[in-house]
């Protein structure tokens, strides 16, 4: 019988090195880690509010935020994703009346509070005013913005008539006015980047004019 090779013997003790070095790092970890426990199922709670005049119950993570249960639990896509850190103003919907960023309010907070998408607006067959506006003036070029655009533009009238003041007040004592620069500054919290920023005052110009 011949005697085994260098190149086995070679194979043989490297193995046995790496394995007694994954033995001894083994022991050095802590008992905690060495045998983790399986994770704990996220916390749920039950959540009911009205959607676009439905009212709606869903279970939900807690940590989920009031966009993602629009978007994925209730398939209301129109309102978007954009930063997810409420810098750009694509997730905007109207929260009793109110505008918000849903990126930014957890989902069990709205418990029993009316919420209005882009869907809830208006529909193709009867658009709301603002919408029919960024159509005639051409308020939207990608569109990815453009829902969120609109529920804040018709939010921003509402503050406007009912005399919220807004950084460009001379007078905050004054009602304000429907003024372009009243306008711009109540929707600078709204970005598009493809820059139809003209476009989306005028419409909303145009809407405000018909009101008064």
């Amino acid at each position: 019988m011949s005697a085994p090779s260098h190149s086995s013997l070679d194979i043989s003790r490297r193995a046995v090195m790496v394995s007694g070095a994954a033995t001894a790092a083994m022991s050095a970890l802590p008992a905690d880690v060495q045998a983790a426990p399986a994770p704990s199922k996220p916390a749920t709670m039950p959540v009911s509010f009205k959607v676009n005049g439905k009212d709606v119950s869903l279970t939900l993570d807690t940590r989920t935020t009031l966009l993602d249960s629009l978007r994925e639990h209730l398939k209301l896509t129109g309102t978007k994703k954009g930063c997810d850190h409420g810098q750009c103003g694509a997730c905007t919907v109207i929260v009793n009346g109110e505008r918000i960023n849903s990126c930014l309010s957890l989902a069990v907070q709205h418990q029993g509070d009316e919420v209005t998408t882009i869907e809830g607006l208006g529909t193709p067959d009867d658009l709301h005013p603002m919408q029919a506006a960024f159509v005639t003036y051409d308020g939207y070029q990608c569109g990815y913005c453009t829902p969120g655009q609109i529920c804040s533009a018709v939010s921003v009238l509402k503050e406007i008539e009912a005399g919220i003041p807004s950084h460009v007040q001379e007078d905050i004592t004054a009602a304000p006015a429907f003024t372009n620069m009243e306008m711009r500054e109540r929707m600078s919290g709204n970005i598009c980047r493809c820059g139809a920023y003209s476009n989306i005052a005028e419409a909303m110009a145009a809407v405000a004019g018909a009101k008064a």
